[in-house]
């Protein structure tokens, strides 16, 4: 289960069933959970905790310090939940006290070759990032997103559930639920309705939901006017809610 060639500091902590490929380098107060695999020239750097069933290929950088000037070694961590699966050649940074010191990764995440998720970033679960996807610190993407191959994201951008971006999309303000968004710099293109029936959404639901993106995005409303507007479909609908809460937390604005 463990390479003869890979390198487990006596501080870390594996789980049962745990496999570590040739070469890796397994950190101090690093916490592996049961049936974990990790491929071979892996380095896990700690305090990073990675959840059960979780797979990380080869040449992965897990844990290291955040990219970050005012970083000046101070004890943060990466936690990383369950069933996640992390590609070849992926950086993922630990958080900064600068923010609320951790990079947090939900569960059943499938992060894809080369991509980058930088210092303080929170991650939802069952979100799909392509290849050379890139965050920079403090971004948030919510359930179920989906960032197309070379997605780049500014930081303390904010990315709503069943939200989807095209290839190479450059995005520096915030981006709605269910809302797809493209180009450089990114732009809204509609809502998500085909990842929004595959997931079961009822037409109600959805005409609801494309009901709240008329109001945002079709009806020369300003921000605050579309939130004034949308307060009263908010009543019947939590999806329309979710939209709502997201745009009241806005601080860069949202992509239009």
């Amino acid at each position: 289960m463990i390479h003869s060639t890979a390198i487990i500091d006596p501080k870390a902590k594996l789980g049962k069933n745990v496999c570590v490929g040739a070469y890796s380098v397994i950190g101090a107060d690093v916490v592996i959970d049961d049936d974990c695999n990790i491929g071979p020239h892996v380095v896990i750097k700690g305090p990073t905790k990675i959840g059960k069933e979780t797979k990380i290929y080869q040449f992965a950088s897990i844990g290291d310090d955040p990219q970050d000037k005012k970083y000046a070694g101070e004890d943060t961590q990466l936690i990383i939940g369950e069933r996640n699966v992390i590609r070849e050649c992926c950086t993922i940074n630990r958080g900064t006290i600068q923010d609320q010191g951790a990079t947090k990764i939900g569960n059943d995440n499938w992060i894809m070759a080369y991509v980058h998720i930088a210092h303080d970033c929170v991650i939802g679960n069952n979100t799909i990032f392509a290849n050379n996807t890139s965050l920079a610190g403090h971004v948030t993407v919510g359930d179920n997103a989906i960032l197309g191959g070379f997605t780049v994201v500014h930081q303390f951008c904010q990315i709503g559930t069943n939200c989807f971006t095209g290839l190479s999309t450059i995005i520096n303000k915030d981006i709605p639920p269910f809302v797809m968004a493209s180009g450089n710099l990114a732009k809204a293109h509609g809502l998500n309705t085909e990842g929004l029936k595959r997931k079961g959404y009822s037409s109600e639901r959805i005409k609801e939901i494309k009901d709240a993106y008329k109001i945002i995005y079709r009806s020369g409303n300003t921000l605050e006017q579309a939130k004034e507007k949308l307060e009263l479909l908010s009543v019947e609908s939590e999806d329309v809610k979710m939209m709502l809460d997201f745009l009241k937390n806005v601080t860069r604005g949202i992509v239009r």
